[in-house]
């Protein structure tokens, strides 16, 4: 699997390694031996981990259906219920909700196919993201998709208690598909999905899921025979 750098994190990490080697130099030059070899150890370990965790892999999901979803990030099955969703949907849906850690990829992946209808910003709080009431307190960033099935899916990006900055690359009107990517979150947060209530699910709570890869749910066809009547 190949595996490249984010351009979200280019700037921090350039950064974080000039002030890293000018810390190390000058503690080189004017401090003791070992205060030097401690803060370069930390100093590795710090670039170590910014370094995985703005890392992207390169994926590929492999649709069997137009009417697959995927997980958008990787990360554990923490919420899979019946809720009212009264911010957009206005009506009954089937939450699926994700949490990433510090230690997951965070890139966002597109949940699934079709046009994007409507993207918008909800300034809020910053609770730990794996709590219920972050999907209604939160920052947070809302993507409506229209699917080619017809179905609305709503994609909740969620801000936690270290993440401050999240980042939404789609914008109404766009055709996206499975390999797109369609945001980013810096740091601990979640991915909250909102289905249609016959979706089948292959998931269920505690389960780890691939943005991108792992296939997470399957929305019903329509029918079609209502529509030919009404013609």
């Amino acid at each position: 699997m190949k595996v490249k750098i984010h351009h979200e994190g280019t700037n921090i990490i350039l950064t974080l390694i000039l002030l890293l080697v000018l810390l190390n130099a000058l503690l080189y030059c004017f401090a003791a031996k070992w205060i030097f070899i401690t803060v370069l150890v930390i100093s590795v370990i710090l670039c170590g981990l910014v370094l995985n965790f703005f890392r992207l892999p390169k994926r590929h999901f492999h649709s069997v259906s137009p009417l697959d979803v995927v997980a958008s990030v990787d990360g554990v099955v923490v919420a899979l219920e019946e809720v009212m969703e009264d911010e957009v949907l206005h009506e009954k849906a089937l939450q699926l909700s994700i949490f990433m850690n510090i230690f997951n990829v965070h890139a966002n992946w597109t949940p699934v196919e079709g046009v994007v209808e409507l993207v918008k910003h909800h300034s809020g709080r910053f609770k730990a993201a794996w709590l219920p009431k972050s999907s209604t307190e939160n920052e947070r960033s809302t993507i409506l998709i229209r699917t080619k099935n017809g179905d609305r899916v709503l994609m909740r990006q969620i801000a936690g208690a270290i993440a401050r900055r999240i980042v939404t690359y789609a914008g109404p009107g766009d055709e996206v598909n499975f390999d797109d990517h369609i945001g980013f979150i810096k740091f601990g947060s979640r991915v909250d999905v909102y289905l249609p209530l016959n979706t089948e699910v292959f998931v269920k709570l505690g389960d780890k899921t691939w943005g991108g890869e792992t296939l997470v749910a399957r929305l019903k066809e329509r029918n079609k025979d209502v529509e030919s009547d009404k013609e």
